[in-house]
């Protein structure tokens, strides 16, 4: 399960100022709008041009669950791209992001320091430039293990370190075990 790429896009979902389209039908014609024809939603979506002409005309009304599950990921997928981007831009320029996690965290530091990891809850505002490199990073596609690193890299700057006023000895924070994470912006 791709916990952090999800929650990154639910928390840019958010940002939506118009909701997705409910109906099958709907769906069907803002995808066919966005691919500029019925062929290429067809390919995209695994069924007949002429089944999805027939949503379009409302002549279908109820899709399988596999094919309305399918239909509602592509059309969120592509739902207010404009949007998206001005929330993208403003939680890595201005903003921030927050995140509220509940993992095993520790970190590795010089002999005579003793934290082991443990589980906890920690709900932190990144700085814009964490914000910035986690979203440039799910553009270029990066896996869970990147994400969760950049996430780990964040948390120790700003919840371990305070921002270089302490634990400046710090050297590897462990992120594991993530039971829970969502992010704001």
């Amino acid at each position: 399960m791709a916990l952090f790429g999800d929650g990154l896009e639910a928390a840019v979902q958010k940002a939506f100022t118009r909701p997705v389209p409910k109906s099958a039908g709907a769906q069907m014609r803002y995808l066919v709008k966005q691919l500029k024809g019925t062929r290429s939603v067809a390919q995209l979506l695994g069924i007949t041009q002429r089944t999805v002409e027939r949503y379009v005309k409302n002549q279908i009304r109820k899709p399988r669950s596999e094919l309305a599950a399918r239909l509602e990921r592509e059309v969120r997928q592509r739902w207010q791209p404009q949007v998206r981007a001005e929330a993208r831009r403003r939680a890595a320029t201005t903003g921030g992001i927050v995140i509220d996690t509940r993992a095993r965290i520790g970190y590795t530091a010089p002999v005579g320091t003793t934290d082991d990891a443990r589980v906890r809850h920690l709900t932190v505002a990144l700085l814009p430039h964490h914000a910035a490199r986690l979203f440039d990073a799910q553009q270029a596609g990066a896996g869970e293990q990147r994400l969760r690193q950049i996430a780990a890299e964040g948390l120790k700057e700003v919840y371990f370190q305070e921002g270089g006023r302490r634990a400046g000895s710090l050297e590897e924070i462990r992120f594991t075990d993530v039971e829970q994470i969502e992010f704001e912006l």
